[in-house]
């Protein structure tokens, strides 16, 4: 069975006022893409809690980050249309849909729930075995793409039984 594709946002925030920062997938033949989301100058939310999990400075973003049309575009290149499946998808999609509205243009893809791909059964060992798969991964970084890839790893985990 082939893997899906997964997306996963890093943000400046938790509320309204946040934003993308970073945005990163990995397809189904494991190829992955990772970028910093430079901010719109009207972009100034900004939560400590949230960096001291996802560890991105705001001046990193403004160094290493691409322009929010820059990186819509490389998203609407890269994942035309398929469908990228997030676990987040309630924070993902509107974080998403402001990167797309900043930029004026509209994905090229769909973005849906990785509950969606899950049974019943799957859904309950699905935490447990993100548990076991992210200690697996020692050493790698929460960021976008890495996240991604651990949601790539989990269901594929859960699916080989």
């Amino acid at each position: 069975m082939e893997a899906p594709a997964f997306l996963d946002i890093e943000a400046s925030g938790f509320g309204r006022s946040s934003y993308p920062i970073e945005v990163g997938y990995v397809l189904p033949d494991g190829s992955s893409f990772c970028s910093l989301i430079r901010p719109a100058p009207h972009w100034t939310h900004w939560d400590p809690a949230a960096e001291k999990i996802h560890h991105i400075q705001r001046e990193m973003l403004a160094q290493y980050g691409r322009s929010v049309i820059e990186v819509a575009q490389l998203l609407n290149d890269r994942l035309h249309g398929r469908t990228v499946f997030s676990d987040g998808w309630a924070h993902d999609y509107p974080w998403l849909a402001a990167l797309y509205e900043e930029a004026e243009m509209a994905p090229s893809f769909k973005l849906d729930s990785l509950r969606s791909l899950l049974s019943e059964r799957e859904a309950l060992d699905w935490e447990a075995t993100r548990l076991l798969m992210s200690h697996s991964m020692v050493g790698v970084r929460h960021r976008a793409s890495a996240d991604a890839r651990l949601l790539q790893s989990t269901l594929m985990r859960l699916r080989a039984g």
